[in-house]
């Protein structure tokens, strides 16, 4: 839900400085005086980064235990599901490290993660536009981004797969609906959100 979210808010790039910029700062305000200012974001991240830990957490216990248990003989899957199932634990990973780097570049504004122009932001304005395509203008930044991107997309469709199995839905036509919102909102978050560094570095965005 959270990407979803988050997807929706980066896409107002394209609308220019001033929606992004406005949106950001909203953001960073939101609900004010009833939270205090950055009293959401403080919220949002209160409640993302344990959850993350935890994630992460039981997947590697899940991941250890399950070659602690493996047998002799065991089945062996073949083509995407297999690919898709040996990436699991490598995109969790590198998810994790990007969003360390991405945290640090545009919004801590620590370099070398962020560029040296990084603009923090006031209690009248932001810059979260002019910092993002500060930082994609650099090749290496945008095609990190883009390649995160991809195995998100991967994470993100396996882990609709596995909640299926969880669930006990072991019906095909239940699979198959898991796995299509999966592959929906899997294409959605790769597309939409590799499109912004790709637009600048075409120079489509300004």
């Amino acid at each position: 839900m959270f990407l979803v979210i988050h997807f929706y808010g980066n896409l107002k790039v394209f609308q220019g400085a001033d929606a992004f910029n406005n949106y950001a700062h909203w953001l960073k305000n939101a609900f004010y005086p009833f939270f205090p200012e950055t009293g959401v974001l403080w919220l949002m991240r209160a409640v993302l980064v344990p959850a993350l830990i935890i994630h992460v957490t039981v997947v590697a216990m899940i991941w250890w235990r399950g070659r602690q248990s493996r047998g002799k003989f065991r089945a062996h899957i073949s083509g995407v599901a297999s690919w898709a199932s040996w990436l699991m634990p490598l995109t969790g990973i590198l998810t994790l490290v990007f969003i360390i780097f991405h945290v640090l570049d545009l919004t801590v504004g620590a370099t070398p993660a962020a560029t040296s122009s990084f603009m923090a932001a006031t209690s009248e304005s932001s810059f979260a536009y002019e910092n993002l395509i500060a930082s994609f203008q650099r090749p290496a930044s945008g095609i990190f981004y883009m390649l995160i991107m991809v195995l998100l997309g991967v994470h993100i469709l396996k882990g609709f797969s596995n909640m299926a199995a969880d669930l006990g839905a072991m019906g095909k036509r239940i699979r198959a609906a898991f796995i299509a919102v999966g592959g929906i909102a899997a294409t959605l978050i790769l597309f939409g959100n590799a499109a912004i560094p790709a637009a600048v570095l075409l120079g489509v965005l300004p």
